[in-house]
C-alpha cells in the first residue's frame, strides 16, 4: 500500500546537528533479546508500538546511533495526516541475533493517505527489519520544511508464528520452499453412463455424478464454501447475509490462528453491499522475510496500521505471503464486504489483497500470486462478478488521482495504482496482474490429452480391445479447476475432481472420438481436440500360412540359409509379425518373408505370432529340417575327381570337366539347393528336376566361393524327387566342383 517511492540519494545528515532528540520509549540496550517467532501462537499475542521523537534542525532530523529494546518493523509519522514529507528517510537497525548493524534502508514516503477517511497521523510505510534492538535515523528534506511531530515508530509484533500453516495452491514456487507444506490430495475419477450431452456444448453438465472429493452442486455450478476462516456473526442490520461463491473458498490463516489482539481496538468494521473490485497491493516490507515470520509481521502491520495511523483495524482485507498462505486481515468476517483502509476513494465494496514484501525490481513468487487469485476469484464469485471483467466505479474522495464524484474504469482485478497515486503494488507485481487476472477468471490453460494407456497407435488412430486410460494435463493449478470431463463421443462418460489427470474407461466395439473437457472454478471450459479410438476383439490372421524355404547364402553344418515366407491381415490395423522360435525376431505389417538360417540334420520348430493396434493376436508354426547329401550319396556319370579341403562340406569335393558328366541325388522334401565352389575359371551345369530340365546355371565367379547355394527348388507340399545336375563343357572354363544337395524335409 505503498505510495509515490522517492528515489532522489539523501544527503549526508548534516554534522553541525547539536543536542539529543526526546527518545520515548528507548531503553537501554537488550542485544541478544530475541523477538523468537519459532512457536505457533496459542492465544491473542500482544504486540508493542514505541515511539521516539526526531531532532529537526531544519530540512534535516536525525536520531542518532542508540540502544533499544527489541523491535522487527520500523515507520516514521508525523502530527498531520495530510501533511507530505519531502526527501527521504533512511533508517538501519542491529540485529539482535548477530549483534551487527544492518545498512541503511529507505522508508517509502510522499502522501501517505491511503486511508484519509480514518488516518490521525500521517506516517511513511512501514519496513520489517528483522529481530532488530538498536536503532539510527537520519531525515533529509532536500531544501524543504519538515512535517511537525516527527516519531519514529517501533513495532514488536511479539513471539509466536501463526498456528496453522495451510499446505498452499499447488503451483511451480520460487521462494522459500522449505517452509511448504507439499500438497497431497488427489481426487478420484469416476466413470458414467452416456449422457445426452455433445462435445460441442460447452457448459457444465451437472447431471453427471461427481467423484465423492468434489463439492459440485448436481443442481448449479456453484461450489459450496467450506469455512476456513473467522465468518460473520448471524445476519443482523448491519452484517448483511454472506452470500454463497460460485469459487471455492482458499484456505485462510485465521486472526486467531496469528495471533490478533483483539483489545487493540474495539471499533466495528464497516460493512459495504458487495465486492465490486479487488485491489492487489504489496506492503514494501524486505523480501528477506522466513514464512515462518509472516504472522510476526502481519501483526506488526496491524499495530502499525493501529497505533500510528490511527486506523480501525489494520488497512487490508487479506495478506499473502511468499509461500503463498493466506492470512486473514480485517476483521468482520472473510466472507463480508469489509470497509478496509487500503484505496482511498474506493474502500468500499472493494477488497484489499496485499502481497508481503516489495515487489518493484523483483515479481512476488507464483505460489504468491495464486493465492491472490484465488481470493479474488472466491470474493469476486460471491456477488457473480467475473475476474476477468471490468467495472465503473464512482471516487468516494479526491485522492490525488481521481476527484470526488469522477467515474473510473477498472479491471475487476487492478493493482492499487490504477485507484490512487502510487507506484503499488510495485512494477513487477503489477505487470503480472493479467495473469493474475487470467488465473481467477479462466479459462483453464495448457489443457493437453498425453498419450492414451492401454492403446496401440496407428497414425492419429488409437486401437484397443476395450479398456484404456485416458490421460491429461494443464498449466492451470488444480486450485483454479472445478472437474474434468472425459467425453465419449461427445457424452460425458467419467468425471474427475481437480487433481485428477487420468480416467479408465471401457469401450465398446466400434469406432469412437475421445476428448477432455476441463471447467475452471469460473464455470468457463476448455475442450481438447478429439481424438480417434477404435475398439475390437476381432484377431488377425495368416492369409498365408507360413511356410520355409532354402535360399542363396553360404552352406555351414550348423547353418543353412532359409527364407521364412507368410503373409499376415487384420480387419482393423495390423501392427506386427514376431518370430519367437528358434530365435526372436520382429518385422512390420507390410513384410512377408525374412532370410534366417536353420541348423542341418535338426528338426526345428519355426514360431510366429500377428498382433494387431488393439492387442489382438494370432499364431502359427511349422517344423522343418535341412538336410545335407554329400556328393558322395549322388549316382555318377563320367569322369568326377575328389578334391580335398576343409573349406568343403564334409572336407571333399566331387570337381568335373567331362562334357555331360551327371549327378542325380534323390530324396523326399519340399526344397532342394545346390551347393558349389565358385571361381573365375568355373563352368556351366544343367539342372534337371524329375526328368524335366529346369536351367542353366553358370557359376563363374570373380572371386572365389566355396559351400555357395547357387539353385534353390520349392514345391507347396513334401514329395519324392530327383536332381540331376550335367556338366556343359564350358570352352575355356568347363569345370564343375559340386559340395553336395540340401533339402528340406
Amino acid at each position: 500500500m505503498n505510495k509515490r517511492r522517492v528515489w532522489a540519494t539523501a544527503a549526508a545528515v548534516t554534522a553541525g546537528l547539536t543536542g539529543l532528540a526526546v527518545l520515548q520509549g528507548f531503553a537501554g540496550g537488550s542485544k541478544g533479546n530475541d523477538t523468537g517467532q519459532d512457536k505457533p501462537v496459542t492465544g491473542p499475542v500482544q504486540a508493542h508500538v514505541r515511539s521516539a521523537a526526531l531532532q529537526v534542525d531544519g530540512d534535516h532530523a536525525v536520531i542518532p546511533q542508540r540502544d533499544t529494546d527489541p523491535f522487527s518493523l520500523v515507520g516514521l509519522s508525523w502530527t498531520k495526516p495530510a501533511a507530505e514529507l519531502p526527501g527521504r528517510v533512511e533508517v538501519r537497525t542491529r540485529s539482535t541475533s548477530s549483534g551487527d548493524w544492518g545498512s541503511w534502508t529507505s522508508l517509502y514516503v510522499g502522501g501517505h493517505g491511503a486511508a484519509a477517511e480514518e488516518s490521525r497521523r500521517g506516517a511513511t510505510e512501514p519496513a520489517w527489519v528483522g529481530s532488530s534492538d538498536g536503532v539510527q535515523v537520519r531525515v533529509d528534506g532536500r531544501g524543504s520544511a519538515l512535517p511537525a511531530g516527527l516519531r519514529l515508530e517501533m513495532v514488536d509484533p511479539g513471539k509466536g508464528t501463526a498456528a496453522v500453516r495451510p499446505a498452499p495452491v499447488a503451483y511451480a514456487v520460487d521462494a522459500e520452499p522449505s517452509d511448504e507444506a507439499t500438497p497431497t490430495a488427489s481426487d478420484a475419477v469416476t466413470t458414467t453412463p452416456d449422457e445426452g450431452e455433445s462435445a460441442s456444448t460447452p457448459p457444465v453438465d451437472d447431471s453427471a455424478s461427481p467423484s465423492p472429493s468434489e463439492s459440485i452442486s448436481s443442481s448449479a455450478p456453484v461450489v459450496t464454501d467450506t469455512p476456513s476462516a473467522s465468518v460473520s456473526a448471524s445476519p443482523t442490520a448491519t452484517v448483511p447475509p454472506a452470500p454463497t461463491s460460485t469459487a471455492p473458498r482458499p484456505t485462510i490463516v485465521t486472526r486467531a490462528q496469528w495471533g490478533a489482539d483483539e483489545s487493540l481496538n474495539d471499533e466495528a468494521p464497516g460493512y459495504g453491499t458487495e465486492i465490486k473490485v479487488v485491489f492487489v497491493h504489496h506492503t514494501v516490507d524486505a523480501n528477506t522475510y522466513t514464512c515462518t515470520e509472516s504472522a510476526a509481521l502481519v501483526r506488526a502491520i496491524r499495530a502499525y496500521h493501529i497505533k500510528t495511523n490511527g486506523w480501525k483495524d489494520i488497512g487490508y482485507n487479506f495478506l499473502v505471503d511468499k509461500c503463498g498462505t493466506i492470512f486473514e486481515g480485517r476483521k468482520g468476517g472473510v466472507d463480508q464486504p469489509v470497509i478496509g483502509a487500503h484505496n482511498p476513494g474506493f474502500n468500499t465494496n472493494s477488497t484489499g489483497i496485499a502481497v508481503l514484501g516489495e515487489y518493484s525490481s523483483i515479481d512476488a513468487s507464483a505460489a504468491a500470486k495464486a493465492s491472490v487469485a484465488q481470493i479474488a476469484a472466491w470474493k469476486l464469485g460471491q456477488y457473480g462478478h467475473d475476474p476477468a471483467g471490468k467495472v465503473d466505479l464512482t471516487a468516494s474522495m479526491t485522492n490525488g488521482k481521481f476527484t470526488l464524484g469522477q467515474t473510473a474504469s477498472f479491471y475487476r482485478i487492478s493493482g492499487h495504482r490504477d485507484g490512487y497515486f502510487t507506484e503499488c503494488p510495485g512494477n513487477k507485481l503489477y505487470a503480472s496482474i493479467p495473469g493474475i487476472r487470467a488465473l481467477a477468471g479462466g479459462p483453464v490453460t495448457g489443457l493437453a490429452l498425453k498419450p492414451l494407456t492401454g492403446v496401440g497407435l496407428s497414425g492419429t488412430t488409437a486401437y484397443t480391445k476395450s479398456s484404456l486410460t485416458v490421460n491429461w494435463t494443464t498449466t492451470t493449478p488444480s486450485a483454479f479447476i472445478r472437474r474434468f470431463d472425459v467425453l465419449l463421443d461427445g457424452k460425458v462418460a467419467a468425471t474427475g475432481g481437480p487433481t485428477a489427470t487420468s480416467a479408465p474407461l471401457t469401450l465398446t466395439p466400434g469406432s469412437h472420438t475421445l476428448a477432455v473437457r476441463v471447467t475452471h472454478i469460473s464455470g468457463k471450459t476448455t475442450v481438447t481436440p478429439s481424438t480417434a479410438v477404435v475398439a475390437e476383439t476381432t484377431a488377425p490372421s495368416f492369409t498365408t500360412k507360413p511356410s520355409l524355404s532354402l535360399s542363396t547364402g553360404t552352406v555351414n553344418t550348423t547353418a543353412v540359409p532359409v527364407t521364412l515366407n507368410w503373409k499376415a491381415a487384420d480387419n482393423g490395423a495390423l501392427k506386427e509379425v514376431r518370430v519367437t522360435k528358434p530365435a526372436a525376431h520382429t518385422y512390420g505389417p507390410t513384410v512377408s518373408s525374412a532370410a534366417l538360417t536353420a541348423n542341418s540334420g535338426t528338426a526345428g520348430t519355426w514360431s510366429m505370432t500377428a498382433y494387431d493396434y488393439a492387442g489382438n493376436t494370432a499364431s502359427a508354426s511349422l517344423t522343418a529340417t535341412p538336410m545335407i547329401l554329400q556328393e558322395t550319396s549322388a549316382t555318377r556319370t563320367g569322369t568326377w575327381t575328389t578334391k580335398a579341403s576343409s573349406s568343403y562340406l564334409g572336407g571333399a569335393s566331387y570337381s568335373s570337366t567331362s562334357k555331360n558328366a551327371s549327378l542325380t541325388w534323390k530324396f523326399t522334401g519340399r526344397s532342394a539347393a545346390w551347393v558349389v565352389s565358385r571361381a573365375a575359371g568355373s563352368g556351366q551345369a544343367d539342372i534337371y528336376v524329375d526328368g524335366v530340365k529346369a536351367t542353366t546355371v553358370d557359376m563363374k565367379s570373380a572371386t572365389t566361393a566355396y559351400r555357395a547355394v547357387q539353385w534353390t527348388k520349392s514345391w507347396s507340399t513334401s514329395g519324392t524327387h530327383t536332381v540331376k545336375i550335367v556338366v556343359v563343357g564350358t570352352p575355356g572354363r568347363p569345370t564343375v566342383t559340386t559340395d553336395g544337395l540340401v533339402y528340406l524335409k
